[in-house]
């Protein structure tokens, strides 16, 4: 068992990861699934926006100690490589697929766990919702799958700061003051609201959609202008969608536009 479940329902992909007896706990095998479901979503007309979420009271807990950290004290320093590149190639899949992902996270958040939840486009929490970012409790620099590069960007780079260099826990409460969360959730009413918001998405455009997650994703490097001139090039590509002129019509008709995504 991989430890995750896969899911498909009016256009939403549920990622269930499914090992509440270990807090979903993160394994190598669950590390290359993710990975690979990720990647192919690039090419899944089917799925218009995923919910990413965890069985039983927890998110995910980040790596399992006893099937991750144990093992790595033992390899060289290739294999070693290979591992952090792997991860790092969970964070990528997830920014590149064109999907918005949208994270229901309960309580435990930490370390890879954290790195999940940021690396999702929206993050719904609850007030027991704790998130950490431990990497630095087991000597390890919080330099991990991006979180110097996302992090700041989300939080701000002092807080950011805080949370990479003492590995401390914020709650739910904090987390959403800072920005880290979208909204609180009553724990019962967590999964109802992200799937709504994944919902919402779903129905949307979905090439536009992409488009400003593509978008969100490049501009990071651009200057003002340069950023200026590619979003009239991507905003000018959306225009020639189907999408585009079924939203006119829709209100020239004083309806409700049905997109279609093309």
């Amino acid at each position: 068992m991989s430890g995750a479940r896969f899911e498909i329902e009016q256009k939403v992909m549920t990622i269930t990861l499914d090992r509440p007896e270990r807090k979903n706990a993160l394994t190598f095998e669950l590390y290359a699934e993710l990975r690979e479901r990720f990647l192919a979503l690039a090419g899944d007309v089917n799925v218009k926006a995923v919910l990413l979420t965890g069985a039983g009271a927890d998110f995910c807990s980040g790596g399992d100690v006893h099937e991750i950290i144990g093992p790595l004290t033992q390899r060289d320093p290739r294999e070693l490589l290979e591992f952090t590149q792997m991860t790092g190639d969970v964070v990528k899949a997830m920014r590149a697929c064109p999907q918005p992902i949208v994270a229901a996270v309960d309580g435990a958040c930490a370390g890879a766990g954290a790195i999940l939840a940021m690396a999702s486009d929206l993050r719904f929490g609850t007030d027991r919702s704790w998130v950490a970012f431990l990497f630095v409790r087991v000597g390890l620099a919080g330099c991990d799958m991006g979180a110097c590069a996302m992090l700041p960007r989300i939080v701000g780079l002092g807080r950011a700061a805080e949370l990479l260099y003492t590995g401390r826990a914020i709650s739910g409460t904090e987390a959403y003051q800072w920005g880290f969360y979208n909204a609180l959730c009553a724990p019962e009413e967590l999964h109802a609201r992200a799937r709504e918001s994944a919902r919402a998405i779903a129905d949307g455009p979905t090439f536009a959609h992409a488009m400003t997650k593509t978008m969100l994703r490049e501009e990071w490097a651009m200057p003002l202008e340069a950023a200026i001139d590619a979003e009239a090039e991507a905003q000018a590509i959306c225009m020639e969608r189907n999408d585009f002129r079924r939203a006119y019509e829709a209100f020239v008709a004083k309806r409700r536009p049905e997109f279609q995504g093309d």
